[in-house]
């Protein structure tokens, strides 16, 4: 990579009707896990102006009042209105089901390529365009629901390229802000009212007189939400994950129980890269599984500490062997993932929540002991 670049991750805010779409498809997800633990969930959801439809396989003990669901999700994320919700639901494929549940542990519930990366350049051990993206749509949302900008709506988005120097990041090169807002205000008002409440605050010291700022760019953004755009759920990939900076298998994350490993097994990927961060073993980790249908091991286990580490990929890889329990059973087990959580983490990044079991760094010194033990059998 050159000395000189610039790099650019987006964001949205939950508003914005993609996202809207996976928060339903969580909150149905944490209501099934609610009543059972052991519910199947595959739930997608498809929404335009006036009608939301959920479809998909649910196997569970308890189903949960799916149109209640929706129409509460809706009304706490901020939109008003009637939707008509389609509800077309049916079991787990019988195929599936004998698949994936064994007769001692679950197996992958599907095929699946699984990446998970940390870096040193910022406290969430994230790159930092990912949390600065981030950061900007979630003071959108807060500003409209503290009343401090009162004019915002709930739909909205930013993008933010950052220029690096010497492989360092230097300064925002551009932020670009599209924000939903009331009728009839003026664009230059809400325009220095998002950039003193929301971007200075956000982007602090890398933000210079030479940074490009577009706030609403094209103008007026009266119409949002289902109204102006139809949204699906798993359309937010590079949003969920890292901004498109590192690879991604193409499995999608919201609405998912955890036998199936593109959900679990991209937490899983996260906690191990970010714990070998962590403890010191490398300044940046990418970690990659790759699962087959009603099998339980992955099929391999890979890092690449891009040059960084203190043991060759190799010995990290062994470790990581040793040490943890790759299996569905062993990732729900080891990052609680039967529990009702997921709603809660389904917006800006699933890996920016501090608080999410996926995020600790609780086997940095393990991964260590396991590192040196390792390098004396490689």
């Amino acid at each position: 990579m050159r000395d000189n670049y610039i790099l650019t991750a987006e964001s949205v805010t939950e508003g914005h009707p993609d996202k809207l779409c996976d928060t339903i498809a969580d909150a149905v997800l944490d209501a099934c896990l609610l009543g059972d633990h052991n519910s199947r969930v595959a739930c997608e959801v498809l929404a335009t102006a006036g009608k939301i439809t959920v479809a998909g396989e649910i196997t569970t003990n308890s189903v949960p009042d799916i149109p209640h669901i929706v129409c509460k999700t809706v009304r706490q994320i901020g939109y008003s209105g009637n939707y008509e919700v389609e509800v077309d639901i049916h079991d787990q494929s019988p195929d599936i089901a004998e698949a994936v549940n064994g007769e001692n542990e679950i197996t992958a519930g599907d095929q699946g390529i699984v990446y998970g990366y940390a870096c040193r350049e910022t406290p969430q051990l994230l790159p930092l365009p990912v949390v600065l993206a981030h950061r900007i749509t979630k003071g959108l949302t807060d500003a409209r629901r503290n009343g401090v900008i009162p004019d915002l709506r709930p739909d909205g988005k930013a993008q933010v390229s950052v220029e690096y120097e010497h492989g360092k990041p230097k300064r925002v090169h551009t932020v670009v802000v599209s924000t939903q807002h009331e009728p009839g205000i003026r664009q230059q008002s809400l325009r220095d009212a998002v950039y003193q409440q929301i971007l200075l605050p956000a982007l602090g010291g890398f933000l210079d007189q030479d940074t490009e700022i577009l706030i609403n760019p094209s103008g007026s953004f009266v119409l949002g939400g289902f109204e102006a755009d139809t949204g699906l759920t798993g359309r937010k990939l590079m949003v969920d994950t890292y901004g498109g900076l590192v690879p991604h298998g193409g499995g999608a994350l919201s609405g998912k129980d955890c036998t199936k490993v593109d959900r679990s097994g991209a937490y899983m990927t996260r906690y191990l890269a970010k714990n070998i961060v962590a403890a010191g073993l490398a300044e940046k980790c990418t970690v990659s599984l790759a699962y087959a249908i009603g099998k339980a091991e992955p099929l391999y286990v890979q890092t690449d500490t891009h040059g960084t580490g203190v043991y060759p990929d190799v010995v990290l890889e062994n470790a990581i062997r040793m040490i943890f329990d790759l299996t569905p059973t062993g990732m729900a087990n080891a990052l609680q993932l039967m529990e009702p959580m997921y709603r809660k983490y389904c917006n800006y990044g699933h890996f920016t929540h501090q608080s999410a079991p996926w995020e600790q760094t609780d086997c940095a010194e393990l991964l260590w002991e396991g590192g040196d033990l390792a390098a004396e059998q490689f």
